[in-house]
């Protein structure tokens, strides 16, 4: 293997000690020190049009990316392999009271050895194997690597038959707006400098999928992440008259019930199988306290896929919302008829039917209803809502269908799915074309040459199961399924866009080699030394020369 432990590690420390929070002024100051440092290479000396600070586009924040890319001398070639990864990181709060040592591993590990871990965090901080810290799994030491190489490539074009192209991006944590501006400089590069980009490699963490897992994970291609939302009506009425309406916090708590963990809702592919769906917020839309019953609540759910389109994912959840919602109904029923027996009251038949549409649904119903005095208000009314800051994408789509709902003839209860947040594609490599073909050839050929080296078995697999920024630089959905987010994501062209043609310009390969450990996002993250600082760079490398040779 490389002899870079040690280089790496420095860069690792180098780049945890910034406190590079997403959406903070931390990610500002880390995206210019990685700059300072490329630029300090002899190569970039030589070379300074070939680094590049990139101001993220169309964000409300000032951050940047850092793009560096070494012409290999070895044997002139337009192929071009991209090695990428993010520089945020989440935020320390959960550090507590070591808050402040979060970003210095050093200093944190010896403040934990004062403190009372779990077992197996503890066996891992005074094991000597382990570092500890807020950003070393998620995903600096993957940097790390990326810079070792990009360092020992600069110094040794002649060892390269190609082109490495580093990509260090923002805003991974949240919007992803650092790889999506980044496209545009990798399509410039390609045209400028002629570029063939035959494979990009990611370098997030990879962790134990089950308790007792020693595997350590590759992974080819990513799982796709949606945020399939909820606007849910109900019938208003005073708490005194309860069962003169109908609470939609009761249709929402049943829909929960139904799509919260419900395994129909994972989607297996390849012999591998994506987590159930969870909920991530359920409110009502009452601005204030009243006696009054809410006319609307709100929810959505993580949901994961492998195969599945966006439009087969609202397909699917309809069937689940209508079930949800005739349950409600019964349940209703069946509380009304009792309460009318203890009370003496009489019963009235409950007037509501089972009514779910999509947005996209609702959205042509108005525009055929009502003709352009809905679409221009609609239109005013977005722009005008893009002046309240307070809002994050999930809650703006949200008021622009509850705006839309006022518009509505018939007004008894439903519920309206649409997306609210951002689209991760998922990405299936599986060789069907002669670039997928070669990539899989390299990895299997680098995991074989490396793996008699390391003690623990380097596993492959099809999907790497977190979100990450491999999303966005190759498509597997079509235009249909594309179509069905941004006809059905009311922030769509206002709040919220993507460029799908950019990421089809580019439209790579990828697969994900990075470090190893364990609670990433969480008070004791922590990387393995060995793997992360030794395996991941060697066995990047090894694909790196595999797949340009000729």
């Amino acid at each position: 293997m490389l002899n870079c432990r040690n280089d790496v590690l420095f860069y690792t420390k180098q780049l945890v000690n910034i406190e590079s929070v997403v959406n903070t002024d931390g990610e500002k100051e880390i995206s210019q020190a990685v700059h300072t440092l490329i630029s300090s290479f002899p190569y970039f000396q030589e070379h300074p049009g070939q680094i590049i600070k990139q101001q993220t586009i169309a964000d409300e924040l000032e951050r940047y990316n850092v793009i560096a890319y070494v012409k290999g001398t070895k044997k002139e070639s337009d192929k071009a392999i991209i090695l990428m990864g993010h520089m945020d990181t989440v935020g320390v709060e959960d550090f507590n009271q070591l808050k402040d040592k979060a970003c210095n591993p050093d200093e944190l590990m010896e403040a934990l050895k004062e403190e009372e871990l779990p077992a197996e965090a503890a066996d891992h901080l005074h094991s000597g194997e382990y570092l500890f810290g807020r950003g070393v799994l998620d995903m600096k030491s993957g940097i790390a690597s990326h810079l070792y190489l990009l360092k020992y490539y600069s110094e040794h074009p002649d060892e390269l038959e190609g082109n490495l192209v580093v990509v260090i991006e923002c805003d991974e944590e949240d919007s992803s707006h650092g790889i999506l501006s980044a496209l545009k400089e990798l399509k410039s590069l390609k045209e400028q400098e002629s570029f063939d980009y035959i494979a990009a490699i990611n370098a997030d963490f990879v962790s134990p999928r089950y308790e007792g897992d020693e595997n350590r994970y590759i992974y080819k291609g990513t799982v796709g992440k949606l945020l399939p939302s909820f606007y849910i009506t109900g019938a208003e009425t005073h708490v005194g008259s309860c069962f003169e309406g109908i609470d939609p916090n009761f249709i929402a708590a049943e829909l929960t019930k139904q799509i919260s963990y419900n395994p129909e809702l994972c989607n297996e592919a390849y012999g591998e199988t994506t987590v159930p769906p969870v909920s991530l917020k359920q409110t009502d839309l009452k601005p204030a306290y009243t006696v009054q019953t809410a006319l609307s609540a709100y929810v959505y759910y993580n949901f994961f896929i492998h195969s599945w389109s966006p439009k087969e994912v609202l397909e699917k959840l309809r069937k689940q919302a209508e079930t949800a919602f005739s349950n409600a109904l019964a349940d209703y029923r069946e509380k009304y008829e009792a309460f009318s027996k203890a009370s003496g009251q009489p019963y009235t038949e409950v007037p509501w039917k089972s009514r779910v549409m999509t947005y996209e649904e609702m959205d042509k119903l108005l525009t055929e209803e009502h003709g352009e005095s809905y679409t221009i208000h609609m239109k005013q009314f977005k722009e005008q809502l893009m002046l309240d800051a307070t809002l994050d994408t999930r809650m703006y789509a949200a008021k622009v269908v509850e705006e839309a709902w006022k518009w509505m003839p018939d007004k008894d209860p439903a519920i309206i799915m649409f997306y609210s947040s951002l689209y991760s594609p998922r990405i299936e490599v599986t060789g069907k074309n002669e670039k997928e073909e070669r990539l899989i050839k390299a990895l299997e050929n680098a995991v074989d040459t490396v793996q008699p080296e390391y003690e623990h078995k380097i596993v492959t697999k099809s999907f790497f199961p977190y979100i990450s920024d491999m999303s966005f630089v190759a498509l597997s959905d079509d235009e249909e399924g594309l179509s069905a987010v941004s006809s059905n994501n009311p922030a769509w062209g206002t709040k919220h866009y993507v460029n799908y043609q950019d990421i089809r310009d580019i439209n790579v390969p990828v697969i994900n080699i990075g470090p190893y450990g364990m609670d990433a996002h969480k008070q004791y993250e922590r990387m393995e030394l060995k793997y992360s600082l030794e395996v991941v760079p060697a066995l990047t490398n090894h694909v790196i020369q595999d797949l340009l040779k000729d």
